[in-house]
Formats: structure tokens, sequence, C-alpha cells
């Protein structure tokens, strides 16, 4: 399967990439390539949409990890947009979940990063 990624900055302050397809040995290496440009162009916070992806395997965990160690060095983070329970129970599995802040949907992640403490938490 197709690995596909759409990058979005139509939201001050924030990249969401869209990511569609499986992230695995193959494709990995083309998420890896989009962050690292991208950081290397300045941008270090990061939306990353998982809503289309099929698969997730093991070289894709170390991608999205990679990425969070190279933007973390820049004060900057990577949230995870996923509801699909296959993809968010490798999360729970590996203990990413707890090293990830993953959110339901892009908005949902805009507005814990947007709002002021506690109240994303009443707009949820």
């Amino acid at each position: 399967m197709e690995l596909t990624l759409n990058v979005h900055s139509d939201i001050p302050g924030f990249t969401v990439i869209a990511v569609s397809g499986e992230i695995d040995v193959y494709t990995a290496p083309r998420l890896r390539e989009k962050l690292v440009s991208l950081a290397d162009g300045g941008s270090f916070q990061f939306i990353i949409d998982m809503e289309g992806v099929e698969f997730l395997d093991s070289t894709g965990l170390g991608v999205l990890v990679g990425g969070l160690k190279r933007v973390r060095a820049q004060d900057g983070w990577i949230d995870l947009v996923c509801t699909q329970s296959r993809i968010l129970r490798i999360f729970k599995i590996t203990g990413l979940n707890k090293v990830f802040s993953i959110y339901g949907s892009v908005p949902e992640a805009v507005a814990a990063r947007t709002l002021p403490p506690g109240e994303a938490d009443q707009e949820a």
C-alpha cells in the first residue's frame, strides 16, 4: 500500500500532516524525510493526523519517536490524532501513549495546545 502525506499549515503555529496508508519499513523513510525537511525549515509544532493509517509497524513508531526527539530539541512537540483501536493498541502496548499526546480530532489537538490549561478538558 502507498503512503500519502498531505501537509497543511493553515492553522497558525501548527503544521498538520495527514497520513494515509501504511507506515512500515518500506514507506516510513518518506515520513522521516518529511519531518526532517519541515523541522529543518523551522517547523517544530506538529499534529500528525493518523486517521487514514491502515497499518503501523515498529519502523513507523521509530520514525515518530525520532521526529519527536528532533523537535523537542527545539522546544517543539508532535501530537497525534488517532481513533482507530488497532493503531491505538500499538501505542498502548509499547507505552508510547504516555509519550505522545493522542487526540480524537485535529480541532481537539489544536484546542489542547491553544486553550489555557483546564479549559480544553471542559470543551471536550
